[in-house]
């Protein structure tokens, strides 16, 4: 893989002593927040400016080595001091994210100290004070997808080097709108640690084919051994999944916008992203004129995005509407119902040579769901959606939605339809309850694992 030298001057590592002072101060700053990020109590107000005094220090003495960031470090400075100034209310730290712009500089190994008050996604649901060393990771082909077929100006893929406790957690990205502002900007980045993502795979994927004696091809293995080549093979994964969302035939009333809606629609949308990331990196492994490790990881796309989404996101969270679970479900069931994916004699096995085409033909089953929908009432198009996934995945068998229309609410608002959806309204598979409990373990083993931490696979039933 061939990379762009970073044009930092110097790097900071993850016991440089500036660095371990700010991380120190905001983990103390955590302590005396509560939810909201607000500092309620006159009494913690002390300690409070002597850790945001610190962090300011920090910040100024770390500045030199991101001289790219300088204007955002700058505005950071003045955010704290005039949280500290408005006696630790709310904070608003709307400046210094708009002067934060990491898109801007996508080299690969570039370094951003980021610190803000703002909840980590699957980590914190509190506005608490998180300080995060990375860097980008952008390969050259990477570079070269991007700026062809593959546009994502506001695509940031991320390395953890060290984080604050709000990201020793489950949490895989970096988004601007959890930070705490006085409104609503336009967001102009999003960002994913993808070290992250191809660590906890490699752990779990290990775990899931030592447990169903599945056999991996040998490229697939590759991803076993190799962090670098997995985490990349993931940047190209999330690059084609971000941008497909707000792309292609999509419902008038875009599933991405707040509302509340039955969680089996955010299973489709996320699933519909992910294959069509998988059907692009069919076709450009076929591409002759594509770039040769452009080809090369366009079909270890294909082997995460089938692995991940059967294996880690079908078992992983809870069973209240968990809609990345189901989609993972749903591929299971789709991939074993057209016989591709075979459970015989205790062995999983999948017939790679036929995999592809049933696969894509379930995102084009989805497209269709959503070319039509500008046809149809609201109420029809929750309908059909719920019917292609019924269709494959067995509801449960206590479920109103599962009897029909004629047994829901169709003469009121949506959300009477929606309070009738189950918490669990697609349960496990008895094969699932099963894997389930042995890769348990491992998958709770891979909260706060990065690619630098990770010592390696886990086997089941042994936490790391």
């Amino acid at each position: 893989m061939t990379v762009t030298a970073t044009t930092a001057p110097t790097r900071i590592s993850a016991d440089n002593h500036e660095w371990t002072r700010l991380k120190a101060a905001a983990v103390s700053l955590r302590v005396l927040q509560v939810q909201d990020g607000s500092i309620p109590e006159p009494g913690d107000h002390a300690a409070a400016a002597e850790q945001v005094t610190a962090i300011i220090d920090a910040v100024r003495a770390l500045a030199p080595y991101l001289p790219h960031d300088s204007l955002y470090l700058d505005a950071l400075t003045v955010d704290f001091q005039g949280w500290q100034a408005s006696g630790f209310g709310v904070p608003d730290f709307l400046d210094s994210l708009l002067a934060f712009q990491p898109q801007q500089h996508r080299e690969n190994g570039l370094q951003h100290l980021v610190v803000f008050p703002m909840y980590t996604q699957n980590g914190s649901s509190s506005r608490l004070v998180e300080a995060v060393l990375i860097d980008v990771i952008w390969p050259d082909f990477i570079a070269g997808l991007e700026a062809g077929e593959y546009s994502n100006k506001l695509f940031v893929p991320i390395r953890f080097l060290d984080f604050t406790p709000g990201y020793d957690t489950n949490s895989a990205v970096l988004f601007p709108e959890t930070v705490a502002v006085r409104e609503t900007p336009t967001f102009t980045w999003g960002a994913i640690f993808a070290d992250r993502e191809a660590a906890r795979f490699r752990r779990v994927l290990h775990a899931a084919a030592e447990t169903t004696s599945l056999s991996l091809p040998a490229d697939a293995a590759e991803l076993l051994e190799d962090q670098e080549l997995t985490q990349a093979t993931f940047v190209m994964w999330d690059l084609i999944h971000d941008r497909t969302h707000m792309r292609g035939d999509l419902p008038f009333d875009p599933f991405m916008i707040k509302q509340r809606m039955p969680f089996f629609l955010y299973s489709l949308e996320e699933l519909r992203c992910d294959l069509t990331a998988f059907r692009e990196s069919v076709r450009i492994e076929k591409d002759e004129d594509a770039a040769p490790e452009a080809r090369r990881h366009a079909k270890l796309v294909q082997y995460a995005v089938i692995f991940d989404r059967i294996f880690r996101f079908a078992i992983t969270g809870s069973r209240v509407r968990n809609y990345d679970g189901l989609g993972g479900q749903l591929l299971f069931a789709w991939m074993h119902q057209h016989h591709v994916l075979h459970w015989t004699d205790s062995r999983l096995s999948i017939d790679w040579e036929a995999a592809a085409d049933v696969v894509i033909a379930l995102g084009a089953r989805i497209e269709e769901l959503y070319w039509r929908s500008i046809d149809r009432p609201k109420t029809a198009h929750w309908l059909a959606a719920y019917e292609l996934i019924a269709g494959t995945v067995t509801p449960n068998p206590g479920s109103v939605w599962a009897k029909g229309p004629g047994s829901l609410p169709l003469d009121g608002p949506p959300r009477g339809l929606t309070d009738q959806v189950l918490d669990d309204e697609f349960p496990l598979s008895m094969f699932y309850e099963a894997l389930e409990k042995k890769m348990r373990p491992v998958i709770e083993s891979t909260a706060g694992i990065t690619g630098a931490s990770d010592p390696g696979p886990v086997a089941p039933g042994i936490t790391a």
